[in-house]
């Protein structure tokens, strides 16, 4: 029996597709129901890997999660990781296949179209609901009728469609009105409800507001969603946590906002530890003398390195670091700190640059990805961070380099399921580095980081509240889906799900 289908639209990026699909996910596993979600093409540099070491989109993986399910490559088929403002490494099935530019990707989409329908079909084989996720605007009509990522896949998959607005904005009545008279008549009729998003004030306020709306476009409106205090794995480079240059905590942790970020998720373990104050930093003066300073992981390495020395960055930095500073790279964070960096194959920009040199470390970028999930714990660890020394890990590597150690000792010691232990990342007096993504995820990391800050100037190490992050997104979930069903009128939600496009 094939799934039954229904398709969130977003009138533009943003609007809250990814927390709606993963919210009803949940509200469907709660009643019971099989559900998958999918999104045919995300662009995003957050990503996740699946347990046979295949890459998704972060969101896909994050609503897998809420309904319940293992994720699989199917539910994301193509992944578009930006790698400049022209172009992007395309990830298809989970495999890296090119790095494309704008112009490139624009003529070879086509031949994903068979991709992306098996990849649903095999969903829609194994699920009752499947959730399908659009991405961008399904008006933009430039686009051509290549599209298989709005009104082209919900015809290739015959699903009814929810359409989105974000009132915190403003203007949604332009976006929902305005979107449904740029459609064409066949795609309108598929529209079968509207949602309004991110509401703030009083709901009977905008009473008036949903009768207009009705009244402009023909369908109903399923639902006023308000804003929720959620906390969940962001998609890409639009969160609002990214704008966040200034926090309050008794442990003040600064993240290096690099401008091709990738997998900041990493940090939602510190957010969500109790007296930590997380901020993303882009300019020296915003520095300052943190308790710690992590570099983040980035999809472009070496013009992120760039960016860094072009920003003044970089050497406040270093001036941190020899002032006694902690600093932690992750990924290409670590990558950068090492004490060279060399491309012979061209993988990102070519050439061989120096690292800030703050790590013994040599890495060279192959084309082969590393893709896997892992689990380990800390070796021995020197420094301010000593006290995470033994504690557990668990997380995923994905990059193209490697690297070599030529002093110092190892962080982790780490282990793919089938392969044997393994050293990895680098440490030296008080700069620290690895790949891996989850690193603070368990608990007990997490307070042993955060117990050896507050250590170190001397307060109680013992007063550290962190989450199993695994538990949190739980609750996460369950608030999200409690909202849902207040704000949502599920039963016509069914009703659509139930009916199609009949």
């Amino acid at each position: 029996m094939s799934a039954l289908p229904l398709m969130v639209q977003g009138t533009m990026s943003g609007v809250g597709k990814s927390l709606l699909v993963a919210g009803l996910c949940k509200v469907l596993a709660q009643d019971g129901v099989r559900v998958a979600p999918f999104k045919a093409q995300n662009m995003a540099l957050n990503s996740a890997v699946t347990a046979d070491g295949l890459e998704l989109g972060r969101a896909q993986a994050m609503q897998a999660q809420a309904a319940g399910v293992e994720p699989v490559s199917a539910m994301n088929p193509v992944l578009l990781k930006p790698t400049s403002n022209m172009g992007s490494q395309v990830v298809v099935r989970g495999r890296p296949r090119a790095t494309m530019s704008a112009r490139e990707y624009f003529r070879y989409r086509r031949a994903l179209v068979g991709e992306v329908r098996a990849a649903y079909e095999e969903l829609a084989r194994d699920y009752d609901v499947v959730l399908i996720e659009g991405a961008g605007s399904p008006v933009e009509i430039n686009l051509g009728p290549d599209d298989f990522v709005n009104m082209g896949m919900a015809r290739l998959a015959n699903a009814p469609v929810l359409l989105v607005g974000d009132i915190d904005r403003g203007g949604v009545f332009a976006q929902l009105v305005g979107t449904m008279m740029l459609l064409g008549e066949e795609e309108r009729r598929m529209v079968r409800a509207l949602v309004v998003n991110k509401f703030r004030g009083d709901a009977t306020l905008f009473s008036t507001g949903m009768d207009m709306l009705r009244e402009r476009t023909g369908v109903p409106v399923a639902g006023l969603v308000p804003v929720m205090d959620v906390t969940l794995d962001d998609e890409d480079s639009m969160a609002e946590r990214l704008g966040r240059s200034t926090a309050t905590g008794t442990v003040d942790v600064a993240v290096v906002r690099l401008p091709r970020i990738s997998n900041f998720t990493d940090f939602m373990a510190l957010e969500a530890a109790g007296g930590v104050g997380v901020r993303y930093v882009s300019a020296a003066r915003e520095l300052g003398w943190p308790d710690l300073i992590i570099v983040p992981g980035t999809k472009a390495t070496m013009a992120d390195l760039r960016w860094l020395r072009a920003s003044g960055l970089e050497l406040a930095l270093v001036r941190a670091a020899h002032a006694g500073v902690p600093v932690l790279g992750i990924c290409g964070g670590y990558q950068m700190l090492g004490q060279s960096i060399c491309d012979p194959e061209g993988v990102e920009d070519g050439g061989q640059m120096a690292g800030m040199g703050l790590l013994p470390v040599r890495t060279t970028f192959v084309p082969h990805k590393r893709t896997t999930c892992v689990r380990g714990s800390f070796l021995e660890v020197d420094g301010v961070l000593a006290g995470v020394s033994g504690a557990g890990v668990r997380g995923y590597e994905i990059h193209m380099g490697t690297t070599v150690r030529e002093g110092g000792r190892a962080l982790v010691r780490l282990a793919a399921e089938g392969e044997q232990p393994r050293e990895d990342g680098c440490q030296q007096a008080n700069v620290y580095g690895c790949y891996l993504h989850g690193l603070l995820d368990e608990r007990p990391a997490c307070e042993a980081l955060v117990g050896s800050l507050l250590a170190a100037r001397g307060l109680d190490a013992r007063a550290v509240h962190a989450q199993d992050m695994d538990d949190f997104r739980q609750r996460q979930y369950d608030v999200l889906a409690d909202g849902l069903r207040q704000s949502l009128d599920l039963d016509l939600i069914r009703h659509i799900l139930e009916r199609g496009l009949s």
